[in-house]
Protein backbone atom coordinates (compact mmCIF):
# COMPACT_ATOMS: atom_id res chain seq x y z
CA UNK A 1 0.00 0.00 0.00
CA UNK A 2 2.81 2.43 0.84
CA UNK A 3 4.42 1.87 -2.54
CA UNK A 4 1.11 2.51 -4.29
CA UNK A 5 0.45 5.68 -2.29
CA UNK A 6 3.94 6.94 -3.03
CA UNK A 7 3.43 6.31 -6.72
CA UNK A 8 0.10 8.15 -6.69
CA UNK A 9 1.67 11.13 -4.87
CA UNK A 10 4.55 11.28 -7.33
CA UNK A 11 2.18 11.26 -10.27
CA UNK A 12 0.00 13.98 -8.73
CA UNK A 13 3.03 16.12 -7.89
CA UNK A 14 4.53 15.90 -11.36
CA UNK A 15 4.34 19.23 -13.24
CA UNK A 16 2.01 19.54 -16.17
CA UNK A 17 4.37 21.93 -18.00
CA UNK A 18 6.73 20.08 -20.36
CA UNK A 19 9.74 21.93 -21.75
CA UNK A 20 10.09 19.51 -24.67
CA UNK A 21 6.70 18.61 -26.10
CA UNK A 22 8.22 16.19 -28.58
CA UNK A 23 9.45 14.06 -25.70
CA UNK A 24 6.34 14.60 -23.62
CA UNK A 25 4.11 13.45 -26.45
CA UNK A 26 5.87 10.12 -26.39
CA UNK A 27 4.59 9.56 -22.89
CA UNK A 28 7.90 9.82 -21.09
CA UNK A 29 6.63 11.13 -17.75
CA UNK A 30 2.85 11.67 -17.71
CA UNK A 31 2.23 8.59 -19.80
CA UNK A 32 4.35 6.53 -17.46
CA UNK A 33 2.36 7.74 -14.45
CA UNK A 34 -0.96 7.00 -16.18
CA UNK A 35 0.23 3.57 -17.14
CA UNK A 36 1.35 2.98 -13.56
CA UNK A 37 -2.03 4.01 -12.22
CA UNK A 38 -3.77 1.76 -14.69
CA UNK A 39 -1.61 -1.09 -13.55
CA UNK A 40 -2.36 -0.34 -9.93
CA UNK A 41 -6.09 -0.13 -10.65
CA UNK A 42 -5.87 -3.54 -12.08
CA UNK A 43 -4.79 -4.87 -8.70
CA UNK A 44 -1.75 -7.05 -8.66
CA UNK A 45 -1.74 -7.48 -12.38
CA UNK A 46 1.99 -7.31 -13.11
CA UNK A 47 3.27 -8.72 -16.36
CA UNK A 48 6.64 -9.02 -18.02
CA UNK A 49 5.86 -5.82 -19.92
CA UNK A 50 6.43 -3.81 -16.70
CA UNK A 51 10.17 -4.21 -16.91
CA UNK A 52 10.18 -3.12 -20.53
CA UNK A 53 8.03 -0.07 -19.71
CA UNK A 54 10.40 0.95 -16.86
CA UNK A 55 13.38 0.67 -19.19
CA UNK A 56 11.56 2.86 -21.72
CA UNK A 57 10.87 5.47 -19.06
CA UNK A 58 14.53 5.46 -18.00
CA UNK A 59 15.74 5.77 -21.58
CA UNK A 60 13.35 8.66 -22.19
CA UNK A 61 14.62 10.41 -19.09
CA UNK A 62 18.21 9.90 -20.19
CA UNK A 63 17.39 11.36 -23.60
CA UNK A 64 15.73 14.31 -21.91
CA UNK A 65 18.76 14.85 -19.69
CA UNK A 66 21.20 14.69 -22.62
CA UNK A 67 19.10 17.13 -24.63
CA UNK A 68 18.90 19.52 -21.67
CA UNK A 69 22.67 19.37 -21.19
CA UNK A 70 23.25 20.04 -24.89
CA UNK A 71 20.83 22.97 -24.88
CA UNK A 72 22.42 24.33 -21.70
CA UNK A 73 25.92 24.28 -23.26
CA UNK A 74 24.68 25.88 -26.48
CA UNK A 75 22.75 28.52 -24.55
CA UNK A 76 25.80 29.39 -22.43
CA UNK A 77 27.99 29.77 -25.55
CA UNK A 78 25.44 32.04 -27.22
CA UNK A 79 24.98 34.08 -24.05
CA UNK A 80 28.74 34.48 -23.61
CA UNK A 81 29.26 35.68 -27.19
CA UNK A 82 26.32 38.08 -26.96
CA UNK A 83 27.59 39.53 -23.69
CA UNK A 84 31.06 40.07 -25.21
CA UNK A 85 29.56 41.73 -28.30
CA UNK A 86 27.33 43.90 -26.14
CA UNK A 87 30.19 45.05 -23.92
CA UNK A 88 32.40 45.85 -26.93
CA UNK A 89 29.63 47.87 -28.58
CA UNK A 90 28.89 49.60 -25.27
CA UNK A 91 32.53 50.68 -24.93
CA UNK A 92 32.61 51.97 -28.52
CA UNK A 93 29.31 53.84 -28.13
CA UNK A 94 30.41 55.39 -24.84
CA UNK A 95 33.56 56.66 -26.56
CA UNK A 96 31.66 57.91 -29.61
CA UNK A 97 28.83 59.71 -27.87
CA UNK A 98 29.58 63.14 -26.49
CA UNK A 99 28.46 63.99 -22.96
CA UNK A 100 24.88 65.22 -22.82
CA UNK A 101 24.18 68.73 -21.55
CA UNK A 102 21.84 67.31 -18.88
CA UNK A 103 22.19 64.24 -16.68
CA UNK A 104 21.23 60.95 -18.24
CA UNK A 105 18.51 60.46 -15.62
CA UNK A 106 16.52 63.35 -17.10
CA UNK A 107 17.25 62.48 -20.71
CA UNK A 108 14.19 61.49 -22.77
CA UNK A 109 14.02 57.82 -23.77
CA UNK A 110 15.27 56.90 -27.21
CA UNK A 111 12.80 55.89 -29.85
CA UNK A 112 13.04 52.58 -31.70
CA UNK A 113 14.34 54.39 -34.79
CA UNK A 114 17.07 56.15 -32.78
CA UNK A 115 18.05 52.88 -31.14
CA UNK A 116 18.35 51.26 -34.55
CA UNK A 117 20.57 54.08 -35.79
CA UNK A 118 22.76 53.78 -32.69
CA UNK A 119 22.98 50.01 -33.04
CA UNK A 120 23.97 50.21 -36.70
CA UNK A 121 26.33 53.16 -36.22
CA UNK A 122 29.79 52.74 -37.65
CA UNK A 123 32.44 55.44 -37.44
CA UNK A 124 33.28 57.12 -40.76
CA UNK A 125 36.27 56.09 -42.76
CA UNK A 126 39.53 57.13 -41.14
CA UNK A 127 37.98 57.55 -37.67
CA UNK A 128 37.57 53.94 -36.64
CA UNK A 129 39.91 53.79 -33.67
CA UNK A 130 38.42 55.11 -30.44
CA UNK A 131 40.52 55.49 -27.34
CA UNK A 132 39.03 54.57 -23.98
CA UNK A 133 40.51 54.92 -20.52
CA UNK A 134 41.60 51.42 -19.44
CA UNK A 135 44.49 49.69 -17.74
CA UNK A 136 46.93 47.21 -19.23
CA UNK A 137 45.87 43.62 -18.84
CA UNK A 138 48.99 42.51 -16.97
CA UNK A 139 48.58 45.30 -14.43
CA UNK A 140 45.21 43.82 -13.57
CA UNK A 141 46.38 40.21 -13.66
CA UNK A 142 49.45 40.82 -11.49
CA UNK A 143 47.16 41.91 -8.68
CA UNK A 144 46.05 38.27 -8.46
CA UNK A 145 48.39 36.26 -6.26
CA UNK A 146 48.27 33.20 -8.52
CA UNK A 147 49.42 35.20 -11.56
CA UNK A 148 52.00 37.12 -9.56
CA UNK A 149 53.53 33.79 -8.55
CA UNK A 150 54.36 33.14 -12.22
CA UNK A 151 56.12 36.52 -12.28
CA UNK A 152 58.10 35.43 -9.20
CA UNK A 153 59.05 32.18 -10.94
CA UNK A 154 60.67 34.13 -13.78
CA UNK A 155 62.60 36.21 -11.23
CA UNK A 156 63.78 32.97 -9.57
CA UNK A 157 64.96 31.70 -12.97
CA UNK A 158 66.94 34.92 -13.47
CA UNK A 159 68.59 34.43 -10.07
CA UNK A 160 69.55 30.86 -11.05
CA UNK A 161 71.05 32.07 -14.35
CA UNK A 162 73.12 34.66 -12.50
CA UNK A 163 74.28 32.08 -9.93
CA UNK A 164 75.21 29.57 -12.64
CA UNK A 165 77.25 32.23 -14.45
CA UNK A 166 79.07 33.23 -11.26
CA UNK A 167 79.77 29.59 -10.32
CA UNK A 168 81.14 28.73 -13.76
CA UNK A 169 83.32 31.86 -13.77
CA UNK A 170 84.59 31.00 -10.30
CA UNK A 171 85.49 27.47 -11.41
CA UNK A 172 87.20 28.67 -14.60
CA UNK A 173 88.88 31.84 -13.33
CA UNK A 174 89.12 31.21 -9.60
CA UNK A 175 87.02 34.29 -8.92
CA UNK A 176 83.60 35.63 -9.94
CA UNK A 177 83.80 37.64 -13.16
CA UNK A 178 81.28 40.47 -13.48
CA UNK A 179 82.17 41.61 -16.98
CA UNK A 180 79.24 42.68 -19.13
CA UNK A 181 81.27 42.74 -22.31
CA UNK A 182 78.36 41.50 -24.42
CA UNK A 183 76.16 44.41 -23.33
CA UNK A 184 79.02 46.87 -23.90
CA UNK A 185 79.54 45.46 -27.39
CA UNK A 186 75.82 45.34 -28.26
CA UNK A 187 75.25 49.00 -27.29
CA UNK A 188 78.47 50.29 -28.81
CA UNK A 189 78.81 53.77 -30.39
CA UNK A 190 75.89 54.98 -28.28
CA UNK A 191 76.66 58.73 -28.72
CA UNK A 192 76.25 58.29 -32.48
CA UNK A 193 72.92 56.55 -31.83
CA UNK A 194 71.69 59.48 -29.74
CA UNK A 195 72.75 62.04 -32.36
CA UNK A 196 71.08 60.06 -35.14
CA UNK A 197 67.85 59.79 -33.14
CA UNK A 198 67.78 63.51 -32.40
CA UNK A 199 68.19 64.30 -36.10
CA UNK A 200 65.43 61.86 -37.04
CA UNK A 201 63.05 63.21 -34.43
CA UNK A 202 63.61 66.86 -35.31
CA UNK A 203 63.13 66.14 -39.01
CA UNK A 204 59.85 64.28 -38.37
CA UNK A 205 58.74 67.09 -36.08
CA UNK A 206 59.44 69.88 -38.58
CA UNK A 207 59.05 68.51 -42.11
CA UNK A 208 55.63 66.73 -42.08
CA UNK A 209 54.00 69.43 -39.95
CA UNK A 210 55.40 72.25 -42.13
CA UNK A 211 54.39 70.51 -45.34
CA UNK A 212 50.89 69.94 -44.00
CA UNK A 213 50.51 73.58 -42.98
CA UNK A 214 51.66 74.81 -46.39
CA UNK A 215 49.32 72.36 -48.13
CA UNK A 216 46.37 73.60 -46.04
CA UNK A 217 47.00 77.10 -47.37
CA UNK A 218 46.60 75.81 -50.92
CA UNK A 219 43.16 74.40 -50.04
CA UNK A 220 41.81 77.67 -48.57
CA UNK A 221 41.04 79.25 -51.96
CA UNK A 222 44.25 81.23 -52.39
CA UNK A 223 45.48 79.02 -55.25
CA UNK A 224 43.72 78.23 -58.50
CA UNK A 225 44.90 74.61 -58.80
CA UNK A 226 44.52 72.93 -55.40
CA UNK A 227 44.60 69.46 -56.93
CA UNK A 228 47.97 70.08 -58.54
CA UNK A 229 49.25 71.47 -55.23
CA UNK A 230 48.04 68.34 -53.45
CA UNK A 231 49.94 66.16 -55.91
CA UNK A 232 53.08 68.25 -55.47
CA UNK A 233 53.01 68.26 -51.67
CA UNK A 234 52.12 64.56 -51.58
CA UNK A 235 55.12 63.73 -53.76
CA UNK A 236 57.42 65.83 -51.56
CA UNK A 237 56.12 64.08 -48.44
CA UNK A 238 56.65 60.61 -49.95
CA UNK A 239 60.15 61.61 -51.05
CA UNK A 240 60.92 62.80 -47.54
CA UNK A 241 59.60 59.53 -46.07
CA UNK A 242 61.76 57.48 -48.45
CA UNK A 243 64.97 59.51 -48.25
CA UNK A 244 64.92 61.62 -45.11
CA UNK A 245 63.50 59.01 -42.73
CA UNK A 246 64.06 55.86 -44.75
CA UNK A 247 67.47 56.00 -46.43
CA UNK A 248 69.62 58.32 -44.30
CA UNK A 249 69.32 56.48 -40.94
CA UNK A 250 69.97 53.16 -42.68
CA UNK A 251 73.02 54.68 -44.36
CA UNK A 252 74.35 55.80 -40.96
CA UNK A 253 73.84 52.32 -39.52
CA UNK A 254 75.49 50.48 -42.42
CA UNK A 255 78.45 52.79 -42.99
CA UNK A 256 79.35 52.93 -39.29
CA UNK A 257 78.86 49.17 -38.74
CA UNK A 258 76.83 49.71 -35.59
CA UNK A 259 76.43 46.69 -33.30
CA UNK A 260 73.05 44.93 -33.09
CA UNK A 261 71.40 46.69 -30.11
CA UNK A 262 72.40 50.13 -31.37
CA UNK A 263 71.08 49.20 -34.81
CA UNK A 264 67.76 48.09 -33.34
CA UNK A 265 67.34 51.42 -31.55
CA UNK A 266 67.81 53.45 -34.74
CA UNK A 267 65.90 51.18 -37.12
CA UNK A 268 62.93 50.63 -34.81
CA UNK A 269 62.72 54.37 -34.19
CA UNK A 270 62.97 54.93 -37.92
CA UNK A 271 59.98 52.65 -38.57
CA UNK A 272 58.02 54.15 -35.68
CA UNK A 273 58.52 57.74 -36.83
CA UNK A 274 57.60 56.86 -40.41
CA UNK A 275 54.37 55.27 -39.21
CA UNK A 276 53.65 58.28 -36.98
CA UNK A 277 54.17 60.76 -39.82
CA UNK A 278 51.93 58.72 -42.10
CA UNK A 279 49.19 58.58 -39.47
CA UNK A 280 49.33 62.35 -38.88
CA UNK A 281 48.93 63.11 -42.57
CA UNK A 282 46.40 60.34 -43.16
CA UNK A 283 44.10 61.50 -40.35
CA UNK A 284 44.22 65.24 -41.05
CA UNK A 285 44.15 65.44 -44.86
CA UNK A 286 40.57 64.02 -45.16
CA UNK A 287 39.33 66.61 -42.64
CA UNK A 288 40.76 69.46 -44.68
CA UNK A 289 39.38 68.03 -47.94
CA UNK A 290 35.95 67.69 -46.34
CA UNK A 291 36.12 71.30 -45.16
CA UNK A 292 37.16 72.45 -48.65
CA UNK A 293 33.99 70.86 -50.09
CA UNK A 294 31.51 71.91 -47.41
CA UNK A 295 33.03 75.19 -46.08
CA UNK A 296 31.33 74.73 -42.71
CA UNK A 297 33.72 77.16 -40.97
CA UNK A 298 35.93 80.11 -41.99
CA UNK A 299 39.10 78.00 -41.73
CA UNK A 300 39.81 74.27 -41.42
CA UNK A 301 40.73 72.76 -38.09
CA UNK A 302 44.53 72.35 -38.08
CA UNK A 303 46.30 70.51 -35.23
CA UNK A 304 48.51 72.57 -32.99
CA UNK A 305 52.21 71.93 -32.64
CA UNK A 306 51.73 70.78 -29.04
CA UNK A 307 49.23 68.15 -30.17
CA UNK A 308 51.65 66.85 -32.80
CA UNK A 309 54.55 66.72 -30.32
CA UNK A 310 52.37 64.84 -27.82
CA UNK A 311 51.47 62.34 -30.53
CA UNK A 312 55.13 61.76 -31.43
CA UNK A 313 55.82 60.64 -27.85
CA UNK A 314 52.48 58.98 -27.10
CA UNK A 315 52.43 55.15 -27.08
CA UNK A 316 50.12 54.88 -30.09
CA UNK A 317 50.46 54.99 -33.86
CA UNK A 318 46.97 56.43 -34.49
CA UNK A 319 46.77 60.22 -34.46
CA UNK A 320 44.00 62.02 -32.58
CA UNK A 321 43.74 65.66 -31.51
CA UNK A 322 42.84 64.51 -28.00
CA UNK A 323 43.30 61.31 -26.06
CA UNK A 324 41.78 60.21 -22.75
CA UNK A 325 44.09 61.44 -19.99
CA UNK A 326 44.72 60.39 -16.42
CA UNK A 327 44.52 63.12 -13.77
CA UNK A 328 47.87 62.42 -12.08
CA UNK A 329 51.29 60.89 -12.85
CA UNK A 330 52.43 58.04 -10.61
CA UNK A 331 56.19 58.51 -10.67
CA UNK A 332 56.73 55.42 -8.55
CA UNK A 333 54.95 53.42 -11.25
CA UNK A 334 57.18 54.98 -13.93
CA UNK A 335 60.33 54.14 -11.95
CA UNK A 336 59.13 50.56 -11.44
CA UNK A 337 58.51 50.05 -15.16
CA UNK A 338 61.91 51.42 -16.17
CA UNK A 339 63.59 49.20 -13.56
CA UNK A 340 61.72 46.23 -15.02
CA UNK A 341 62.99 47.16 -18.49
CA UNK A 342 66.53 47.24 -17.13
CA UNK A 343 65.97 43.90 -15.42
CA UNK A 344 64.71 42.37 -18.68
CA UNK A 345 67.84 43.65 -20.42
CA UNK A 346 70.09 41.83 -17.95
CA UNK A 347 67.79 38.80 -18.14
CA UNK A 348 68.30 38.64 -21.92
CA UNK A 349 72.04 39.07 -21.40
CA UNK A 350 72.22 36.01 -19.15
CA UNK A 351 69.99 34.00 -21.51
CA UNK A 352 72.44 34.63 -24.34
CA UNK A 353 75.50 34.04 -22.17
CA UNK A 354 74.31 30.79 -20.60
CA UNK A 355 71.97 29.27 -23.23
CA UNK A 356 72.92 30.62 -26.66
CA UNK A 357 76.60 31.54 -27.00
CA UNK A 358 78.12 28.26 -25.69
CA UNK A 359 75.85 26.26 -27.95
CA UNK A 360 76.32 28.19 -31.19
CA UNK A 361 80.07 28.61 -30.84
CA UNK A 362 80.45 24.86 -31.23
CA UNK A 363 77.59 24.23 -33.65
CA UNK A 364 78.75 26.90 -36.09
CA UNK A 365 82.06 25.07 -36.53
CA UNK A 366 80.32 21.92 -37.77
CA UNK A 367 79.14 21.07 -41.24
CA UNK A 368 75.51 21.78 -41.95
CA UNK A 369 73.46 18.56 -41.71
CA UNK A 370 69.93 17.55 -40.77
CA UNK A 371 70.80 16.05 -37.39
CA UNK A 372 72.64 19.17 -36.24
CA UNK A 373 69.75 21.30 -37.51
CA UNK A 374 67.10 19.33 -35.60
CA UNK A 375 69.13 19.38 -32.38
CA UNK A 376 69.84 23.09 -32.83
CA UNK A 377 66.17 23.96 -33.29
CA UNK A 378 64.97 22.03 -30.25
CA UNK A 379 67.83 23.29 -28.07
CA UNK A 380 66.94 26.85 -29.12
CA UNK A 381 63.29 26.63 -28.09
CA UNK A 382 63.91 27.52 -24.42
CA UNK A 383 66.07 30.63 -25.07
CA UNK A 384 63.76 31.61 -27.93
CA UNK A 385 60.68 31.48 -25.73
CA UNK A 386 62.43 33.40 -22.96
CA UNK A 387 63.47 36.10 -25.43
CA UNK A 388 59.88 36.24 -26.71
CA UNK A 389 58.49 36.72 -23.18
CA UNK A 390 61.17 39.26 -22.29
CA UNK A 391 60.57 41.29 -25.44
CA UNK A 392 56.82 41.31 -24.83
CA UNK A 393 57.07 42.20 -21.14
CA UNK A 394 59.84 44.79 -21.45
CA UNK A 395 58.53 46.71 -24.46
CA UNK A 396 54.79 46.14 -24.89
CA UNK A 397 54.09 46.27 -21.16
CA UNK A 398 56.82 48.11 -19.24
CA UNK A 399 58.19 50.59 -21.79
CA UNK A 400 54.84 51.66 -23.27
CA UNK A 401 53.19 51.86 -19.85
CA UNK A 402 56.05 54.00 -18.54
CA UNK A 403 55.64 56.52 -21.36
CA UNK A 404 51.87 56.30 -21.10
CA UNK A 405 52.07 57.15 -17.40
CA UNK A 406 54.46 60.07 -17.94
CA UNK A 407 52.18 61.48 -20.65
CA UNK A 408 49.01 60.69 -18.65
CA UNK A 409 47.88 58.58 -21.62
CA UNK A 410 44.88 56.65 -20.27
CA UNK A 411 44.28 53.99 -22.95
CA UNK A 412 46.78 51.29 -22.01
CA UNK A 413 45.46 48.50 -24.24
CA UNK A 414 48.80 47.87 -25.94
CA UNK A 415 48.07 44.14 -26.13
CA UNK A 416 45.26 41.73 -25.32
CA UNK A 417 45.20 38.21 -23.92
CA UNK A 418 47.17 36.74 -26.80
CA UNK A 419 48.25 33.81 -24.62
CA UNK A 420 44.65 32.52 -24.66
CA UNK A 421 44.46 32.50 -28.45
CA UNK A 422 43.14 29.36 -30.10
CA UNK A 423 43.94 30.64 -33.59
CA UNK A 424 46.81 32.48 -35.19
CA UNK A 425 44.37 35.01 -36.60
CA UNK A 426 43.46 36.03 -33.05
CA UNK A 427 47.13 35.91 -32.00
CA UNK A 428 48.11 38.37 -34.73
CA UNK A 429 45.35 40.75 -33.59
CA UNK A 430 46.13 40.60 -29.87
CA UNK A 431 49.94 40.25 -29.65
CA UNK A 432 50.77 43.86 -30.55
CA UNK A 433 47.60 45.97 -30.66
CA UNK A 434 49.55 49.18 -31.33
CA UNK A 435 51.00 47.95 -34.64
CA UNK A 436 47.91 45.92 -35.50
CA UNK A 437 45.72 49.04 -35.34
CA UNK A 438 48.03 50.86 -37.75
CA UNK A 439 48.08 47.95 -40.18
CA UNK A 440 44.32 47.50 -39.96
CA UNK A 441 43.29 51.13 -40.48
CA UNK A 442 46.01 52.33 -42.85
CA UNK A 443 46.83 49.20 -44.86
CA UNK A 444 43.93 46.74 -44.72
CA UNK A 445 41.01 49.17 -44.57
CA UNK A 446 42.54 51.67 -47.00
CA UNK A 447 43.21 48.83 -49.43
CA UNK A 448 39.54 47.81 -49.20
CA UNK A 449 38.48 51.44 -49.60
CA UNK A 450 40.57 51.82 -52.76
CA UNK A 451 39.35 48.48 -54.17
CA UNK A 452 35.74 49.21 -53.09
CA UNK A 453 35.73 46.19 -50.74
CA UNK A 454 36.14 43.66 -53.55
CA UNK A 455 39.43 41.93 -52.69
CA UNK A 456 39.46 41.04 -48.99
CA UNK A 457 41.84 38.05 -49.35
CA UNK A 458 44.22 40.21 -51.41
CA UNK A 459 44.04 42.91 -48.72
CA UNK A 460 44.93 40.36 -46.06
CA UNK A 461 47.81 39.06 -48.19
CA UNK A 462 49.02 42.63 -48.67
CA UNK A 463 49.02 43.22 -44.90
CA UNK A 464 51.04 40.06 -44.33
CA UNK A 465 53.49 41.06 -47.06
CA UNK A 466 54.03 44.55 -45.62
CA UNK A 467 54.53 43.15 -42.12
CA UNK A 468 56.91 40.43 -43.31
CA UNK A 469 58.99 42.83 -45.43
CA UNK A 470 59.36 45.34 -42.58
CA UNK A 471 60.30 42.65 -40.05
CA UNK A 472 62.88 41.15 -42.42
CA UNK A 473 64.24 44.62 -43.26
CA UNK A 474 64.80 45.32 -39.54
CA UNK A 475 66.64 42.03 -38.97
CA UNK A 476 68.70 42.30 -42.17
CA UNK A 477 69.96 45.80 -41.36
CA UNK A 478 70.59 45.10 -37.67
CA UNK A 479 72.35 41.75 -38.16
CA UNK A 480 74.25 42.84 -41.25
CA UNK A 481 73.15 40.00 -43.52
CA UNK A 482 70.13 38.93 -45.54
CA UNK A 483 68.72 35.61 -44.38
CA UNK A 484 64.94 35.64 -44.97
CA UNK A 485 63.94 33.13 -42.30
CA UNK A 486 61.39 35.41 -40.66
CA UNK A 487 60.00 36.45 -44.04
CA UNK A 488 59.42 32.82 -45.02
CA UNK A 489 57.81 32.05 -41.66
CA UNK A 490 55.49 35.03 -42.10
CA UNK A 491 54.52 34.44 -45.71
CA UNK A 492 54.40 30.63 -45.71
CA UNK A 493 53.52 29.28 -42.30
CA UNK A 494 52.00 32.52 -41.01
CA UNK A 495 49.55 32.77 -43.90
CA UNK A 496 48.78 29.06 -43.77
CA UNK A 497 48.12 29.07 -40.02
CA UNK A 498 46.03 32.22 -40.38
CA UNK A 499 43.58 30.32 -42.60
CA UNK A 500 43.88 26.86 -41.02
CA UNK A 501 43.88 28.00 -37.37
CA UNK A 502 41.14 30.59 -37.85
CA UNK A 503 38.68 32.08 -35.36
CA UNK A 504 36.25 29.19 -35.58
CA UNK A 505 38.81 26.94 -33.91
CA UNK A 506 37.85 26.83 -30.26
CA UNK A 507 38.80 24.65 -27.35
CA UNK A 508 41.96 23.95 -25.34
CA UNK A 509 43.52 21.69 -27.97
CA UNK A 510 43.81 24.61 -30.40
CA UNK A 511 45.51 26.73 -27.78
CA UNK A 512 48.01 23.90 -27.28
CA UNK A 513 48.61 23.73 -31.04
CA UNK A 514 49.11 27.50 -31.18
CA UNK A 515 51.68 27.43 -28.36
CA UNK A 516 53.48 24.44 -29.88
CA UNK A 517 53.78 26.19 -33.24
CA UNK A 518 54.92 29.39 -31.55
CA UNK A 519 57.60 27.60 -29.52
CA UNK A 520 58.86 25.76 -32.59
CA UNK A 521 58.96 28.96 -34.63
CA UNK A 522 61.01 30.72 -31.95
CA UNK A 523 63.46 27.81 -31.93
CA UNK A 524 63.86 28.02 -35.71
CA UNK A 525 64.46 31.79 -35.60
CA UNK A 526 67.04 31.68 -32.80
CA UNK A 527 68.82 28.67 -34.30
CA UNK A 528 69.12 29.84 -37.92
CA UNK A 529 69.97 33.48 -37.24
CA UNK A 530 72.52 32.57 -34.56
CA UNK A 531 74.19 30.03 -36.83
CA UNK A 532 74.37 32.54 -39.66
CA UNK A 533 75.73 35.25 -37.32
CA UNK A 534 78.66 33.09 -36.23
CA UNK A 535 79.25 31.71 -39.72
CA UNK A 536 79.57 35.26 -41.08
CA UNK A 537 82.30 35.97 -38.52
CA UNK A 538 84.08 32.61 -38.73
CA UNK A 539 84.11 32.44 -42.54
CA UNK A 540 84.50 35.94 -44.00
CA UNK A 541 84.55 36.23 -47.79
CA UNK A 542 87.76 37.39 -49.44
CA UNK A 543 86.15 38.44 -52.74
CA UNK A 544 82.42 38.72 -52.05
CA UNK A 545 79.99 38.62 -54.94
CA UNK A 546 76.28 39.35 -54.89
CA UNK A 547 75.45 35.63 -54.91
CA UNK A 548 77.86 34.91 -52.06
CA UNK A 549 76.45 37.77 -50.02
CA UNK A 550 72.90 36.43 -50.42
CA UNK A 551 73.84 32.77 -49.94
CA UNK A 552 73.57 31.58 -46.30
CA UNK A 553 77.12 31.21 -45.00
CA UNK A 554 76.14 28.67 -42.34
CA UNK A 555 75.44 26.04 -44.99
CA UNK A 556 79.09 25.73 -45.96
CA UNK A 557 81.16 27.31 -43.17
CA UNK A 558 83.66 25.14 -41.28
CA UNK A 559 86.61 27.06 -39.94
CA UNK A 560 88.55 27.86 -36.82
CA UNK A 561 87.85 30.68 -34.49
CA UNK A 562 88.68 34.18 -35.59
CA UNK A 563 90.54 36.56 -33.39
CA UNK A 564 87.46 38.46 -32.28
CA UNK A 565 85.21 35.46 -31.71
CA UNK A 566 85.74 35.50 -27.97
CA UNK A 567 83.80 38.70 -27.54
CA UNK A 568 80.88 37.37 -29.61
Amino acid sequence: MEGEDDGVLRCRASPKWTPFPDLASDGSSTGACNQGQQRRKGGDHVTSNGKIEVEQVISKKLQLKRKAEFLKTDLMHQLDSQVHDFMDSLIEESAILEPAPVPAVFSPPLSDKERGKLRNFRPPHGEGKHFVSRRSLLDELLEVNHIRTIYHMFIALLILLILSTLVVDFIDEGRPVLHFDLLVYAFGQFPLVVCTWICMFLSVLLVPYSLFHMWVQTQCGFYTHPGLCSLLFGSVFLLYQAVGVGFLPTYVVVTNSLPPASCFIIILEQVRLMMKAHSFVRENVPRVLTWAKEKTSPRPVVPQVSQYIYFLFAPTLIYRDKYPRNPVIRWSYVATKFLQVLGCMFYAYYVFVRLCIPQFRSISLQLFDRRAMVLCVFNSILPGVLILFLGFFSFLHCWLNAFGEMLQFADRMFYKDWWNSTSFANYYRTWNVVVHNWLYYYVYRDFLWISQKRFRPVAMLFVFTVSAVVHEYILAVCFGFFYPVLFCLFMCFGMMFNFVLHDQRKGPIWNVIMWTSLFLGQGVIICLYSQEWYARHYCPLKEPSLFELLKPRSWSCQSGLTEDSDRL
